[in-house]
């Protein structure tokens, strides 16, 4: 099965730029990445499996999500530039160590290839305790999970993924896997390659966020020699929403 992917942009000499988006999010939400690169690069964004429009599955390992977007690229030439965002960052990381020659350039977004500490499953738990019954109204939506999460912002990017054409209503991920397998998404493989990718890598990395601290460079530095670290301030870890147009400028220019 192939991921679901929404095509933009012109075919051109270069290779395709493939966009992979964190976790509780969808190809959507790169969107403004993908507007400025499309401009002169065929841009494909995707759905992540267990989210959006993309099949459910029970494995939700970092090897599976870098096989999806091997899958994607083969299909597509055989080599992309791939950006990453969070979830979707250390996805991209683990198919540049597994699957070197299929990245020209890789460009990570506030993540690294460490074992964090932090859960997102008090997320999981607010998203199934909303009563979804008679549910039509997105602002209904947004009062009933207002019960749960406090911040507008965290409420605006879940609904999103609520489906309010399906009857009954639904959240378009695939919670309890997601629930289950929470432990190896905050993680990092002990069992990933160790080898090196030694091709271009720029990090962007959110002055605000505490993602990408001095442990987070070196286990950076570990995977990617060649990795351009740069913070921007007035960032945290949605970075490309806090700075849309630095952050697309510098991704631009960085694939070329």
């Amino acid at each position: 099965m192939m991921l679901n992917m929404t095509v933009t942009g012109e075919d051109s000499t270069q290779a395709p730029v493939l966009l992979a988006h964190g976790l509780f999010g969808s190809g959507k939400n790169l969107g403004g990445l993908a507007r400025r690169l499309a401009e002169t690069r065929r841009v494909i964004s995707v759905d992540m499996r267990n989210h959006g429009d993309t099949f459910h599955d029970a494995d939700h390992s970092y090897a599976a999500l870098a096989g999806d977007l091997a899958e994607i690229i083969r299909a597509e030439g055989g080599q992309a530039d791939v950006l990453g965002h969070s979830m979707g960052g250390k996805a991209a990381m683990m198919l540049a160590l597994n699957h070197p020659d299929q990245v020209r350039r890789l460009a990570v977004l506030d993540i690294a290839p460490f074992a964090y500490g932090h859960t997102q499953t008090p997320l999981i738990d607010a998203m199934e305790a909303v009563d979804l019954t008679d549910l039509k109204l997105r602002s209904e939506a947004d009062r009933r999970l207002a019960e749960h999460i406090p911040q507008a912002s965290v409420r605006a990017f879940l609904l999103q993924s609520l489906d309010l054409k399906s009857d009954p209503p639904r959240w378009k991920f695939n919670l309890p896997t997601l629930r289950e397998q929470m432990p190896t998404l905050v993680s990092w493989p002990s069992d990933a390659p160790k080898a090196t990718f030694d091709g271009p890598i720029l990090v962007l990395a959110g002055a605000e966020s505490d993602y990408v601290r001095e442990p987070q460079v070196e286990a950076i530095r570990a995977h990617f020699p060649q990795a351009k670290i740069k913070f921007l301030a007035g960032a945290g870890h949605w970075l490309h929403a806090d700075r849309p147009i630095e952050v697309a400028e510098a991704v631009a220019s960085f694939f070329g």
